[in-house]
């Protein structure tokens, strides 16, 4: 009786649990635009680190939704974004900013200003000055 007593007050120790719970927090930064076209800024934080990231439909297709993620692994690799868009933004018609995962030119649209197109891992979206103003922002306050 005494073995069967101890066994039972020690058998949750010994058994490993086969799930972990992990405390995360998805934050929304900003709405760059809703709608058909949404894009959006997010701050997914878990216990051991904090990630950005750009979500997006992509309009490569018209006729499916299809959302793309950009991870950004730290803020230091979202201020680079935040970099590339202000240096475009004084730049020229045609300029590129070449990252790893990622590349946005600036495109000159008469009428309608400057417009940016992102692409990255198969996605493509697009952006006017404004949405860039609102992402350079809000990336600031981070």
């Amino acid at each position: 009786m005494k073995n069967l007593l101890l066994f039972i007050l020690l058998s949750p120790l010994a058994m490993k649990a086969q799930f972990k719970i992990v405390n995360s927090a998805t934050i929304n930064i900003v709405d760059v635009r809703q709608g058909t076209w949404p894009i959006s800024l997010q701050r997914i934080t878990k216990p051991s680190d904090t990630c950005y990231v750009l979500q997006f439909r992509t309009q490569e297709y018209n006729n499916s939704v299809i959302i793309k993620t950009l991870k950004f692994h730290d803020l230091g690799q979202l201020k680079y974004f935040q970099q590339g868009l202000a240096a475009l933004k004084t730049g020229n018609n045609g300029d590129v900013a070449e990252f790893k995962d990622y590349t946005i030119k600036r495109v000159d649209v008469y009428k309608e200003g400057i417009s940016y197109i992102l692409t990255c891992d198969g996605g493509l979206t697009n952006f006017q000055q404004p949405e860039a103003d609102r992402m350079m922002a809000a990336i600031a306050k981070q």
